[in-house]
This record gives structure tokens, C-alpha cells and sequence, in this order.
């Protein structure tokens, strides 16, 4: 009974869940059997009610009427006889076959199956596109033809029109380039100075503003408002340096690159002379060398030799003489001797007073002699301030000692007689001008002297005899 039991309640269960009737006589139908109450509001609600036949049968409804929709335009039921049949009259005739177009022009006729696979194919028409129908700003554009009309009614016109019917009737014309204002005419004037036009906007605003806001300008530091040098940036060349010079000219500058090397000669003698060896008389011997490194220490054993009786003997100070200091120093001064000392003291300064006193009465008789002295030490004065002056004005187009390497002035280029040339063509360059320009900077004190770097190696090269050189046979 229990298994009987057991298996009717799983043929039940099995026939309940199919949604058929059962063939038992026991088996009732689903649709009459109760159904079980879900919450509609949860998630699984939904799918249960999409399980369930009534939702199966409404979604193979609504799938139906849209398969119909996408290939006949409507439902079947609805649509008329004509769309849905057609007479048939027999056999028709057939048109002559045109010959088909081959090559290029069957390409563009043909559309390709690309396009046919992305063609529509449904009979459901788009559904209208709302914001494709909107125009924007078409409220403020419906009040701006309002306004036209109301205008036009009073015989006036917009502004934009009256502006496009002036352009019409006065084109405007090009404006014609400013010429290029002389150099002459153009108004200069110092970038640091206190009435730079540059710096008018910004004169009686507060200070700290302008420094926070970083509108005020740099302070230039005073030393920069003078020349390191007062040499030319730019020397002229002298006119002995011309492809073409006169005789005289040409013949100067040769003096003056003369005049030079011969200096330079000078100097390259007088260092040989420094330097070199002394003549054959003169040249050191054994000899020679050793009384040098004997020299002073026999006059220091001189007296060693001799006996003591021999040598003096150093005086020696009375016995009485340290015995009398000493009572001097510490014997105690009387009254009598104090009272003495202090009027001694007190007529001294009386006299230095008195000789002071007749010393400036007797200067009253000197005014001359004092005025002259005064005039003479301000003329000296004068004189050598005169001359730090010129001494000044000298140095200053010359370079100064900015480091540990003097200026050398650079050669002068000059061209010799017989390599003059009277044609541009066959000129030969002298010089260089990035080197010239390098040497003007040091002659005004812009930059230092400077020379080239050496480059040392660090390491020493090492030569290796490779072994394929080594096996090979002379």
C-alpha cells in the first residue's frame, strides 16, 4: 500500500507538472486544480508568472503578431483579399532577354550582397523620430520673425539687414599697409628708466600689490647701469687691411705686426737667457760642491780646539751691586720724598702747559707760512687726483686681470705685399670672426681668459700583440 501510494502521489505530481491530462481515472485537470498564490512585486514572481501557460501562450501570441507585422505590414485576419491572393492567368510571356552587362558597368548595377544582407527587410515602418522633428531655439526663432513682422508693418527693417544692406552698397576697402617707420623717427627710449611708457599703467598703485602680483619689475642691480669697459664693441679694421689699400696704409699695418713680432722675439730671448746654463768656467765640480756643503760648519768648531785656560772669561757684576738694588727696591719713601716726587709732577705739567701755550702764540706769526703749506698739500692733492683720473680713462679701454690668465691680445691680420690681390675673387680670408668675437668679450671685461681644455687620459694605454698577427709567418 505504502508503495502504491508512494508512486500514484509521483504519477500525480509528474502528470500535475506536464500540464496534460492524465489517462488515470484518479487524474483531474490542471487548469481546474488551484493554483499557488506568488507575490507579483519580486523578481521571482515574474519568472513563475512567465513559466506558467497563460504567460507561454501571450508570448507566442505577441511573437505571431509580430512575425506577421514584419512580413506582410499587418496581421493576416485583417489584411484585405488583394494582399493575400492573387489571379493566376496562365503562362506569360517572356520578354526578350537583354544581354547581360559584363565588366564594369555590371558592378555598378548589381548592388553587392553586403548591402543586400544590411538592407530592411521588415514592412514595419520606423517609428517616428520626435527630436529629429524639433528645432532648436525654434522659440526664440518664432519670437524673432514676430518681431521682423511687427517691423516690417512699421517700415522699419532689422538691424542685421540694414548692416548687410550698408556693406552692399559702401563695400568696405582694404586697409592699406602701414610703410615701415624709419629707424630715425621711432621713438627710443630706456627700458630701466623711471618714465618707461611700458611701466605707466602700473605708477601710484600700492607696491606690495604689485609685488604679489608679480606686475612689478625686477630692480636692476646699480652696477649694471655701468660698462665693465669703455672699449668699442666693434673695432674698426685699419685701412691697411683692404683687399685693395693705398701703399702708405698697407705699409703701416705691416710696421705695426712688425713692431709686434719683434717684441714677442724679445721676450722669447730674454727667457732663453733666464734659463740658460751657465758658461764652462762657471760650472760646478766636486769640488766646489763639496766646500758649498761644507760652508759654515768650520767657523763653528773654531774654538773647540783650544784650551780653557785660553778663552775669556765673562765678567762677572760687582757682588754689591744686586745687594744695594734690592734695599733700594724695599726700603719705604718718606713723607718728605712723596711731598718732593708729587711737586716735581705737578711742575712738570705747569711747564708743558706754558710751552703749548707759546707754541700756538708764536703759529699766530706763521699764517702765511701755514696758508702756503695748506695750498701746497691741496695742489699735490689735486695733482694726483688729476692723475688717478687719467690713470682711469687709461685703463679703462684696456682689459683687466679677471683670473688666473692674462689677455693675450690676438695677431694682426695682415696680408703681405705679394699676397695682395686687387679682385674679390681671389681674396684670401684672414681671420675669423667667432674668434673675434670671442676676444672682443674678453677685452671689455665681459668674460675672463680662458684656454682650451686638456684633455688627460686617465688610464694608461696598454698595446697587445694579437695572437692571429703573432702566428703569421714574415
Amino acid at each position: 500500500m505504502a508503495g502504491g501510494k508512494s508512486g500514484g502521489e509521483r504519477g500525480s505530481k509528474s502528470e500535475a507538472g506536464s500540464g496534460f491530462l492524465g489517462l488515470r481515472p484518479t487524474s483531474v485537470d490542471p487548469a481546474l486544480r488551484r493554483r499557488r498564490r506568488v507575490p507579483r512585486n519580486k523578481k521571482r514572481g515574474w519568472r513563475r508568472l512567465a513559466q506558467e501557460p497563460l504567460g507561454l501562450e501571450v508570448d507566442q501570441y505577441l511573437e505571431d503578431v509580430r512575425l506577421q507585422e514584419r512580413a506582410s505590414g499587418c496581421l493576416v485576419s485583417e489584411a484585405p483579399d488583394e494582399k493575400l491572393f492573387f489571379l493566376d492567368t496562365g503562362p506569360q510571356k517572356k520578354e526578350p532577354t537583354k544581354k547581360r552587362p559584363t565588366g564594369r558597368k555590371s558592378l555598378l548595377r548589381k548592388p553587392l550582397r553586403v548591402d543586400l544582407i544590411l538592407e530592411n527587410t521588415s514592412k514595419v515602418p520606423v517609428p517616428k523620430d520626435v527630436l529629429a522633428h524639433q528645432v532648436p531655439n525654434a522659440r526664440r526663432l518664432r519670437r524673432k520673425e514676430q518681431l521682423w513682422e511687427r517691423l516690417a508693418q512699421q517700415g522699419r527693417l532689422p538691424g542685421e539687414l540694414r548692416r548687410a544692406q550698408a556693406r552692399l552698397l559702401g563695400p568696405p576697402t582694404a586697409p592699406a599697409e602701414a610703410a615701415p617707420q624709419d629707424t630715425a623717427q621711432r621713438p627710443f627710449y630706456d627700458l630701466w628708466a623711471k618714465d618707461n611708457p611700458l611701466d605707466q599703467p602700473l605708477v601710484g598703485q600700492d607696491s606690495f600689490f604689485l609685488e604679489q602680483t608679480k606686475k612689478k619689475g625686477v630692480k636692476r642691480p646699480p652696477h649694471l647701469h655701468i660698462k665693465p669697459s669703455q672699449a668699442p664693441a666693434v673695432e674698426v679694421t685699419p685701412a691697411g687691411a683692404s683687399y685693395n689699400p693705398t701703399f702708405e696704409d698697407h705699409q703701416s699695418l705691416l710696421l705695426a705686426a712688425h713692431e709686434v713680432e719683434v717684441q714677442r722675439q724679445k721676450e722669447a730671448e730674454k727667457l732663453e737667457r733666464q734659463l740658460a746654463l751657465p758658461p764652462a768656467e762657471q760650472t760646478a765640480t766636486q769640488e766646489t760642491a763639496f766646500q758649498e756643503m761644507c760652508q759654515g760648519l768650520l767657523e763653528e768648531s773654531d774654538g773647540e780646539g783650544e784650551p780653557e785656560e785660553a778663552r775669556p772669561e765673562p765678567a762677572k757684576p760687582p757682588a754689591g751691586g744686586a745687594a744695594l738694588t734690592r734695599l733700594a727696591a724695599g726700603e719705604k719713601k718718606t713723607e718728605q720724598q712723596r711731598r718732593r716726587e708729587k711737586a716735581a709732577r705737578r711742575l712738570r705739567v705747569q711747564q708743558a702747559a706754558l710751552r703749548a701755550a707759546r707754541l700756538r702764540h708764536q703759529e699766530l706769526f706763521r699764517l702765511r707760512g701755514i696758508k702756503a703749506q695748506v695750498a701746497q698739500w691741496l695742489a699735490d692733492c689735486e695733482r694726483r687726483r688729476e692723475l688717478r683720473r687719467r690713470r682711469r680713462l687709461a685703463e679703462a679701454h684696456k682689459p683687466r686681470r679677471l683670473g688666473r690668465l692674462k689677455y693675450q691680445a690676438p695677431d694682426i691680420d695682415v696680408q703681405l705685399s705679394s699676397e695682395l690681390c686687387g679682385s674679390l675673387r681671389t681674396l684670401k680670408p684672414e681671420g675669423n670672426i667667432l674668434r673675434d668675437r670671442f676676444k672682443s668679450f674678453q677685452r671689455r671685461n665681459m668674460i675672463e681668459p680662458r684656454e682650451r681644455a686638456k684633455f688627460k687620459r686617465k688610464y694608461k694605454v696598454k698595446l697587445v700583440e694579437k695572437r692571429s698577427f703573432r702566428d703569421t709567418p714574415l
